[in-house]
């Protein structure tokens, strides 16, 4: 990515460590010289240790208690990409707070993010014993935490234990883990350690990182991008912070961008040349744009869906990524160039000659992403039962504030906010982009308004994800709320009954119907809920009621919840879709799914708009 994490960073030693401070006091501290100030985590005694030390530097470090581990593994990810600081923090205790806590850190470590996890352990003159809620933490975060993974034993650990985890967490982009066993916590701590055989004295300065490219590599890109006709870009997360850059060499290549969805805030998405969101839920003019590309520049994206790229040989490549191992990963690029994203599209642009101008390849582009524009409004405007889930991103679209930030869960949510939202540069977006876990919105959205407590938020979930945490961490909203800035919290939740996204994904590649037993979803007064939690609740089961639904959520004098009954067999279609998957989805309606009626009610009408010739 493109933003310079030594900035964030306090100078060392953000406090004096009093005399009778504690290896806990210790890490605490010398994580601040890293910039951790804020961690997501439950208590328990096995970091009773912790806990107190942050009880007594309440004034320089924040522990924020969510209602389950999960969600603070899933926090501090969000943390992360929030722009709430360099590296994100989880306190979690022995055994199952251990547990719960690894779907969050490995959202974090998918979608590489530096999190350090700090893990309360058994007390070393019990370890071997069976104790209660003993578990092997080194074998149990092996993976999770494979760049690096420690079990802090002695005083004058801490120093360079903490050291390592926070420059490889921050060097490797991922997570890394410390085990504390209980006792440790509250030895006395030993903040300089002797200079002596067996001792470690280390620094807590940052690493500086990779910038630019050779200038022959440089000029070996611009002679690839520059003598093609038809040029594509595609960029993801690592472009965040190159909003500028990617603008101006979109501009002179002529070429169309399409956008991974965790680096959808890169770009204006109301720009005719920009496509969208490509792969699966992804949009038709991205498709084409890859499929008709001479050229391609990838910056900052590892997009795995190979078939939504040119094919091989179709068109010459260069890619840019600030780690090298990701490079030619995909696609067979010419050029790979490791680097920072701003700094080394400036380079690149100072190799390229003047922009072609306007070009027919562009307004191509412009006609096809316009007539895909036009055609989802109309989509989302056709009549549903009871209400159309793209009529609420549709009219959300037009009311994001500009300094929003969006939280996205996973399912057909994650589609009608990639075809429907406009988002642009200034706002802040992201979702469980490599791990595609469920329940991620929730804690994206605390970690959030953690972060920015001045901006208004709004979290995009399905039902099923509200049922897996969302209910919950909506506690955690009515604990904090009263001190944000700005208490506006939006949640939309589609309650459409139905894990909808898993039944589409059984009919098109099973050809078997919705499996009830399996899908069927629970029907619950999300808005009565938070109403029983003092926050706002509104019930949309009409699409006259849409519109106002978002004006007062989002001018509301605290967080609301909008429970919208939607319809189930709204369709999400690919950009592509394969007369497999068509056949496959024909024979589950011919086996008798139970939405039959629904499949074929808003099929036919979503088929037409998705895949009807494009304007030229």
């Amino acid at each position: 990515m493109s933003t310079d994490h030594a900035s964030s960073f306090v100078p060392a030693d953000p406090w004096p460590l009093p005399r009778d401070a504690t290896v806990a006091d210790h890490i605490v501290q010398r994580l601040a010289c890293w910039g951790v100030r804020r961690y997501f985590g439950y208590p328990g005694d096995g970091i009773n240790g912790m806990t107190s030390a942050l009880q007594r530097t309440c004034e320089q470090a924040q522990f924020i208690q969510v209602r389950h581990e999960e969600t603070a593994g899933f926090a501090a990810s969000g943390h992360v990409k929030y722009g709430g600081g360099p590296i994100g923090a989880v306190l979690v205790t022995s055994g199952p707070g251990a547990i719960h806590a690894l779907n969050g850190l490995y959202d974090a470590k998918l979608d590489h993010q530096p999190v350090v996890a700090l893990v309360g352990h058994t007390a070393l003159t019990a370890e071997g014993g069976g104790y209660y809620q003993e578990v092997d933490l080194l074998a149990l975060y092996k993976d999770v935490a494979a760049a690096f993974l420690a079990q802090l034993d002695h005083p004058s650990q801490v120093g360079h234990l903490v050291d390592r985890a926070c420059r490889t967490a921050l060097a490797r982009r991922t997570v890394t883990a410390l085990v504390l066993p209980l006792d440790v916590q509250d030895l006395a701590a030993m903040p300089h350690p002797p200079h002596a055989h067996g001792y470690y004295h280390t620094s807590s300065v940052p690493s500086s990182a990779t910038t630019v490219p050779p200038a022959a590599d440089l000029r070996h890109a611009a002679e690839v991008l520059g003598s093609g006709e038809r040029v594509a870009m595609l960029v993801g997360q690592g472009a965040l912070g190159a909003e500028n850059e990617v603008r101006e060499i979109a501009h002179r290549l002529g070429a169309g961008v399409s956008t991974a969805l965790l680096g959808f805030t890169v770009v204006d998405h109301r720009e005719p040349w920009v496509t969208g969101a490509i792969g699966l839920l992804g949009t038709r003019p991205s498709w084409q744009l890859m499929k008709e590309c001479d050229r391609l520049l990838i910056v900052g994206s590892n997009m795995p869906y190979s078939e939504f790229y040119p094919p091989p040989g179709q068109a010459r490549a260069v890619q840019i990524d600030h780690d090298g191992t990701q490079l030619g990963l995909r696609y067979p690029t010419e050029v790979n160039l490791t680097g920072d994203a701003a700094p080394t599209l400036r380079a690149l642009l100072a190799e390229l000659g003047p922009g072609p101008g306007p070009t027919r390849w562009r307004q191509t582009i412009a006609g096809a992403t316009a007539a895909w524009r036009q055609s989802q409004r109309e989509l989302a405007e056709q009549n549903a039962d009871p209400v159309n889930p793209q009529l609420l991103f549709a009219s959300l679209s037009e009311r994001l504030p500009d300094d929003v930030m969006l939280a996205v869960d996973c399912g057909t949510t994650t589609a009608w906010y990639a075809r429907h939202l406009k988002v642009r540069p200034g706002m802040l977006a992201s979702l469980s982009g490599t791990l595609l876990s469920m329940g991620g919105a929730m804690p994206y959205a605390l970690a959030a308004k953690f972060a920015h407590p001045d901006r208004p938020l709004v979290a995009l979930i399905g039902d099923g994800a509200m049922q897996m945490n969302g209910v919950n961490e909506l506690i955690t909203v009515a604990k904090y709320w009263q001190g944000w800035a700005d208490p506006r919290f939006v949640i939309l939740v589609l309650n459409n009954r139905d894990l909808a996204f898993v039944s589409w994904e059984q009919r098109s590649s099973e050809g078997t119907p919705m499996f009830a037993d399996s899908q069927q979803l629970p029907d619950i007064a999300y808005h009565r809920w938070a109403e029983v939690l003092g926050l706002r609740g509104t019930l949309v089961d009409h699409p006259d009621q849409v519109c106002d639904a978002w004006d007062e959520a989002l001018h509301a004098d605290r967080p609301t919840v909008i429970n919208a009954l939607v319809d189930p067999a709204e369709l999400m279609m690919p950009p592509h879709f394969t007369a497999e998957q068509a056949r496959k989805t024909a024979a589950a309606v011919l086996r008798g799914d139970t939405d039959w009626a629904g499949i074929l009610r808003r099929g036919l009408p979503t088929a037409v708009a998705t895949y009807r010739p494009r304007r030229r």
